[in-house]
């Protein structure tokens, strides 16, 4: 008996996405570090879908027809490098190495272009949507040797999410480390996303004073709308759940934030790149906030955390928390794929940015109603430079840039921090500036540094003798 493809890592993605290609028609060979954990898997599933447990990496090869494809659900990181060093010597020339974990895509690169010295074609696979995803259909992001596509491309399209209209959520990426940026990108969105619901949420529900059951109403109300997405439909099913005393579950939470590194990554990215990702970067650092509690606890106590009292029209304020969520949302994917032109002219990937967007339309974390529309912009503009340049979109944020407004004035006049909805809004603010102040950081870097400046009149290069007689020379003659 003879598998169509190895899964290496037993996990619940890696189980999850085993079951889900034996769904779909394929023989799969499995393999865990931990025996007894493949034992496991195949004494639980069902023995017409022919699972083929494995003891070692020589047994999974041996069990795989040639070319061989070997997909690796492990750790990011120095796992990853274990796995592949255990199992070249049981590989030939052809076969192909895929990684679906979140590994940074210097990472895949650098596996890449060691794997091609042993002709091992090698996948940087993104994968999203989670345990749910990886069972019935997960948004599937491969890139790196492009030889490998038509010998993976079928399996993976096959197990991938399915649109409304039937297409699958998979599509060849790039070369190099692409399909694994493009996930690290997905990450930082969704950790824009995440944090934008939940000041939205501490805004209604600490300063406006709104019941936990109203709230779920209203995420559930606005998951019809255009703010339509996973996140916000699961945050209403979120604030359904109640404890055994009838408090609402989210309340009991340990308000310390998580993260397992793609957000910073992002950021970090987005850093050497020079791109202002400046909504995911508040997004990160208030979680790296929220897991200072304790001393958040000894600030609160010293001066004080209590919000002001709510005076005003409540239904005008969530029709204002609503518009700033949405306008901000757009900002959010307007920065992300900012970072993923700028990547992709300084890697020379070719990315496709209609194709990305739709890869997201369903079965990944941040899917959502608009990046349909997203993918409609690109397609009519592929050198769109900025979403917000599009009509659709530009004439959605104008009309919601009042609420928008309206609701920082209400979370800083409340004591309520809004750092992503804030910062939203000053990127837009400043993004659509014909004149921004850095005209006097060019003086006072000339000033202390002789870093030198333009002028707006003239052309050429300058620097001001400021501690002397202000004489001004042109270093360009």
């Amino acid at each position: 008996m003879v598998a169509n493809i190895g899964v290496v890592g037993l996990g619940v993605m890696g189980s999850n996405i085993a079951l889900n290609i034996a769904d779909h028609g394929y023989r799969v060979a499995v393999y865990n570090h931990h025996v007894e954990r493949v034992h496991h898997f195949v004494a639980q599933t069902d023995p017409d879908e022919q699972f083929i447990g494995c003891e070692n990496y020589a047994e999974l090869c041996a069990a795989l027809h040639t070319p061989r494809l070997i997909l690796m659900m492990v750790t990011a990181g120095p796992v990853v490098d274990q796995v592949i060093e255990q199992l070249l010597p049981h590989l030939q020339p052809g076969d192909v190495l895929i990684d679906g974990g979140n590994s940074f895509y210097r990472d895949t690169e650098r596996r890449l272009a060691e794997l091609a010295r042993h002709d091992i074609r090698y996948v940087g696979m993104g994968i999203s949507g989670g345990e749910e995803g990886a069972r019935h259909g997960p948004a599937i992001m491969p890139g790196g040797d492009a030889e490998a596509w038509p010998l993976i491309r079928d399996i993976f399209r096959a197990i991938a999410a399915r649109t409304e209209d039937g297409e699958p959520c998979c599509r060849w990426v790039g070369s190099g480390g692409a399909g694994h940026y493009v996930k690290m990108v997905h990450n930082g969105i969704e950790y824009g996303d995440m944090q934008l619901i939940a000041e939205a949420w501490d805004l209604l529900h600490r300063g406006l004073g709104l019941e936990t059951e109203r709230l779920a109403a209203l995420f559930a109300e606005w998951n019809q709308g255009r703010l339509s997405s996973y996140l916000i439909e699961i945050t209403a099913k979120i604030l359904r759940v109640r404890d055994p005393d009838g408090t609402p579950r989210v309340l009991r939470i340990l308000d310390a934030a998580g993260q397992k590194g793609t957000g910073r990554w992002t950021v970090i990215e987005a850093l050497k790149l020079g791109v202002p990702l400046t909504l995911i970067a508040e997004a990160v650092f208030a979680r790296a906030l929220s897991a200072r509690k304790a001393e958040r606890e000894r600030a609160a106590t010293l001066y004080g955390a209590a919000p002001a009292d709510f005076e005003g029209d409540a239904e005008a304020a969530i029709t204002a928390i609503g518009d700033a969520l949405y306008a901000a949302k757009i900002v959010s994917y307007a920065q992300g794929f900012m970072q993923l032109r700028d990547a992709s002219e300084r890697h020379g990937w070719n990315l496709a940015f209609a194709d990305i967007a739709l890869l997201w339309r369903a079965g990944c974390i941040i899917r959502s109603r608009f990046l349909n529309d997203i993918a409609a912009a690109f397609a009519r503009d592929p050198e769109l430079p900025n979403l917000l340049f599009d009509e659709i979109f530009g004439r959605a944020v104008q009309e919601a840039t009042p609420g928008w407004r309206e609701t920082i004035r209400l979370g800083v006049q409340l004591g309520i921090p809004l750092p992503a909805l804030s910062a939203a809004l000053a990127f837009y603010d400043g993004w659509r500036s014909a004149n921004l102040p850095a005209s006097l950081l060019q003086a006072q870097r000339d000033y202390f540094g002789a870093h030198s400046y333009r002028r707006r009149d003239r052309a050429g290069v300058f620097h001001t003798h400021w501690t002397a007689d202000a004489r001004e020379e042109c270093l360009d003659e």
